[in-house]
């Protein structure tokens, strides 16, 4: 069931959602509506726990889309940096672990 299919769903889930898209297409993070809307539920919720503030769910959105188009790039960078270092060690790994002498030929 999509967001707008939801009979309590926020009318304007598409608009943003759009507006959210567009403005991530320079990026390879995009986010699914779900993740998205769970997001934004978080940030409305820390917001109001840490800061005593309320949120309105455009200003939680923004400010998700704020931290996307900032802090998606390096983030997702160094996570695919942490990744190949892992996987290289593991690679290395796999002569030490499975090397198998080979006898010479006569």
């Amino acid at each position: 069931m999509e967001a707008s299919e939801h009979p309590t769903a926020d009318p304007y889930d598409k608009v943003w959602t759009t507006m959210a898209r567009q403005r991530a297409q320079s990026t390879r993070l995009v986010l699914s509506d779900e993740r998205r809307t769970d997001l934004v539920a978080t940030i409305q919720h820390f917001v109001s726990t840490e800061f005593d503030h309320e949120l309105s769910e455009f200003q939680a959105r923004s400010l998700l889309d704020f931290f996307i188009r900032h802090l998606g790039a390096p983030v997702y960078n160094q996570a695919v940096q942490d990744v190949r270092a892992f996987l290289q060690e593991k690679v290395s790994d796999l002569d030490v672990e499975f090397y198998e002498p080979e006898e010479p030929h006569r």
